[in-house]
């Protein structure tokens, strides 16, 4: 992913109005993040704990989402995979993420959801950058450059719902 500035990333959410985008909270080290790691940006709303957001170029245009997930945490002893990295966490680690469908049907109150992992590190996991718990990830005969081409095709593909 292309490094991105604030005004970039509040011009790019789709499924939440305006003024809702100017006031969302940004992550604070944006200069620090390791972009080319990255197939989106994602972080949490520490203001709001059941709210995240997700920043990425779909197309050649940059587009954010707004997700709301559960706050309730499951049991340690649980595990639950990430419908994009598939990478399996215990607990809370991973989570359906709901968003908003963009325009007439959102504001209708229809929305889509995926499970995602919970700290938004996707692409980090894909690439062995950060390690999950134990048996987090599974060996693949996939290289990783597949394995990144198959975590941003799951991540389109949820997107492409937004519109649908």
């Amino acid at each position: 992913m292309r490094a991105v500035s604030e005004q970039d990333i509040r011009a790019s959410f789709v499924n939440c109005s305006k003024g809702e985008a100017k006031r969302l909270p940004l992550p604070r080290d944006l200069e620090e993040r390791q972009w080319d790691d990255l197939d989106f940006l994602g972080w949490r709303d520490l203001s709001a704990p059941d709210r995240s957001y997700v920043v990425t170029e779909l197309r050649g245009e940059l587009i954010g989402i707004t997700l709301r997930f559960p706050s309730q945490q499951r049991g340690f002893l649980h595990r639950s995979m990430c419908s994009v990295c598939l990478t399996t966490h215990p607990g809370g680690g991973v989570s359906l993420m709901t968003a908003r469908k963009r325009g007439q049907a959102g504001r209708d109150g229809n929305s889509v959801g995926i499970y995602l992992c919970t700290d938004l590190d996707c692409s980090l996991y894909v690439r062995g950058k950060k390690t999950p718990a134990p048996g987090g990830r599974f060996e693949e005969s996939l290289t990783v450059e597949q394995q990144i081409e198959r975590t941003r095709g799951k991540l389109t593909a949820f997107l492409d719902l937004l519109s649908a």
